[in-house]
């Protein structure tokens, strides 16, 4: 879906901060949002997840990539850190990426997460075959293992375009796992009216899946893990992942301004006698 250029869900306030940027400086810094991600979230990312709000840019898998891995951060630090009992892993879209193309994947246990006590993986998944194309692939999707029951389930929403690397990722997680997983291609999900929203669909749905179906629900209670029925909003979805960003960004901002305020300092030797 294409809109009009005059529309921004900020009124400019965001674009102002854009244009004293350039596209691999970063938009957020660590001090911003303090986590690791921060570093390499740039203009260019943001940018992605803004303009493709007003055109359909089909060539945006790598900034976005960036995008979903900072979204994962984020749902970590503000909601996962609330649920001491949930051991829930949101792979990385690098790691997912990795772990595909990896022929052996018990070679990657040193750099994956420790799955032993793990009920739950999220993995964004992309439809890039090449590996020696860092920037390659047109799709994104979200396959979510549920270790303790076995089975793997897969959101695409250009549906079934990325089953092939879904049912790759199930075989290469149930070896690392060390037992079989049942794969759900489920065809029912959310679909997207046009080429450019995989991405965020990624993002919406693994945040509904993790607060209102994993988080929200008594773990001794069985729960639909299907989207059916449910819509999304791709367009609410970018507008509040942007506010995300912007809040982290103007957060920083307001810390850096009292860090640098001159403020009066005492010495502590005592006073000389007159």
């Amino acid at each position: 879906m294409v809109y009009s250029s005059g529309f921004h869900p900020f009124n400019g306030q965001v674009s102002k901060h854009f244009r004293m940027l350039n596209p691999d400086d970063p938009y957020l810094s660590s001090d911003e949002t303090q986590t690791t991600i921060s570093d390499v979230l740039t203009k260019e990312d943001v940018d992605t997840l803004k303009d493709d709000w007003l055109t359909d840019n089909v060539w945006c898998i790598q900034p976005f990539a960036n995008v979903i891995a900072f979204w994962e951060e984020y749902l970590e630090r503000e909601y996962l850190t609330q649920y001491k009992h949930a051991h829930i892993v949101l792979l990385r879209p690098s790691m997912s990426f990795m772990l595909i193309q990896t022929d052996n994947p018990l070679t990657l246990k040193e750099v994956l997460p420790n799955f032993d006590r793990i009920s739950h993986i999220f993995l964004p998944l992309n439809d890039n075959r090449n590996p020696s194309i860092a920037e390659g692939g047109s799709h994104w999707s979200l396959l979510l293992v549920s270790v303790v029951d076995s089975v793997a389930f897969h959101y695409d929403s250009l549906s079934p375009s990325n089953k092939e690397e879904a049912v790759l990722a199930t075989k290469k997680i149930s070896e690392l796992l060390g037992k079989p997983l049942r794969f759900m291609d489920l065809g029912e999900s959310p679909q997207q009216e046009n080429s450019s929203d995989c991405g965020v669909f990624v993002c919406v749905q693994m945040k509904h899946l993790l607060l209102k179906r994993l988080l929200a629900v008594d773990s001794s209670l069985k729960v639909s893990m299907s989207m059916g029925g449910k819509s999304i909003d791709a367009r609410a979805g970018r507008k509040e992942m942007l506010k995300v960003i912007e809040k982290f960004r103007k957060e920083g901002e307001r810390r850096r301004s009292r860090s640098s305020s001159p403020s009066k300092t005492h010495s502590k030797s005592p006073p000389r006698i007159d």
